[in-house]
């Protein structure tokens, strides 16, 4: 292969997801297997932060995939291994929380720091275009001699 091919097949292989799932954590129910991927898609990795346990190679992560299938082997419904787990770890470990409770000042605080600042910005480039069309005055009649003598030379 050139060396051009190389490259392109190594970007794509950094591009594609990669999936840390192991072998043997997979179920043998294609169906339990497919929602404890959508499940742990949802999922933060305690240790890696912003990456879902799907994904991440810590150890946590491993334990948080197997406890997901457990559940679902004995039977709870997506709900209650999204329940439980956020009983155990607290909403930290979803990756979208919902906007109640504590987490609701955290959605709320990002747009209006962002909506204050905008405000600040705006007032300060208003009262900056006031100061600065009342600030000019005239020229005396002494200032615009000066200027043309000035101009002269």
């Amino acid at each position: 292969m050139s060396g051009m091919r190389w490259l392109v097949l190594s970007l794509l292989l950094l591009a594609a997801p990669a999936h840390a799932v192991q072998p043997d954590e997979v179920l043998a129910d294609p169906a339990l297997e497919a929602r404890a991927r959508g499940l742990s898609q949802g999922l933060r990795c305690l240790v890696c932060r912003n990456e879902n346990i799907d994904e991440s190679n810590a150890d946590l992560a491993r334990d948080l995939r197997l406890l997901v299938r457990e559940r679902l082997v004995a039977g709870d419904t997506d709900d209650e291994v999204i329940a439980y787990l956020v009983d155990r770890y607290g909403e930290y470990v979803l990756l979208n929380p919902p906007a109640t409770g504590s987490t609701l000042i955290l959605w709320v605080t990002g747009p209006a720091l962002l909506l204050a600042g905008l405000g600040g910005a705006a007032l300060y480039l208003r009262r900056r275009r006031q100061a600065g069309e009342s600030a000019v005055a005239p020229l005396s009649e002494d200032e615009r001699a000066r200027l043309a003598e000035l101009l002269k030379e």
